[in-house]
C-alpha cells in the first residue's frame, strides 16, 4: 500500500485540521496517511519508508511555524528526492509559508510535487474541507 506522510506546524490548530483533512483525502482513494505534528520528527530515519510528503505550516508574522523551519533543515538531509511532495498551510493575512515549504521541497530536496500548495484561511470557510481532501486525493494519485 502507498504510504504518506503529513507534518504540520500550528499556532491555533487549523492547520493541523487541514493536514487531518488532507489524510482523509489520501485515504479515500486508498492510500495509508500517517499525520504527525512537526516536533515528533527528531531524526531523518523518521522520514523514512513513505512514497509522498505532505509538509504544512501556518503563517505567523509572514513567517512559517520554527517547528516546521527545523524540520526542514532535517529533511534536507533525508534524500527525498523524486518523492512526492505538496505543502498546505492556514493563514490569516498574508500566507508565505505554504509557498516557501512548496518552493524548498520543490527546489531543493527536488521533489516531484503536486500542483502549487494549498493555503487556506480556514478548512471550515469556502469549501475548504473539499479542497484539502482534494489535495490529498490529488496527492494519493501520483503515488498509486
Amino acid at each position: 500500500m502507498a504510504k504518506a506522510l503529513v507534518v504540520f506546524s500550528t499556532r491555533t490548530g487549523e492547520t493541523k485540521d487541514i493536514a487531518e483533512l488532507i489524510a482523509e483525502g489520501l485515504r479515500m482513494q486508498g492510500a495509508d496517511a500517517t499525520v504527525v505534528p512537526a516536533s515528533a520528527v527528531k531524526k531523518e530515519a523518521d522520514l523514512e519508508g513513505y512514497d509522498a510528503y505532505l509538509f504544512g505550516s501556518a503563517t505567523y508574522h509572514g513567517e512559517m511555524m520554527q517547528s516546521m523551519k527545523t524540520m526542514l533543515f532535517l529533511a534536507e538531509k533525508a534524500n527525498l528526492e523524486g518523492k512526492v511532495g505538496g505543502s498546505f498551510g492556514a493563514f490569516g493575512w498574508s500566507g508565505e509559508a505554504p509557498g516557501r515549504i512548496y518552493e524548498t521541497m520543490k527546489n531543493i530536496f527536488k521533489m516531484n510535487m503536486v500542483r502549487g500548495p494549498l493555503m487556506l484561511k480556514s478548512s471550515s470557510l469556502g469549501g475548504g474541507v473539499q479542497m484539502a481532501q482534494d489535495y490529498g486525493k490529488e496527492t494519493a494519485r501520483k503515488i498509486i
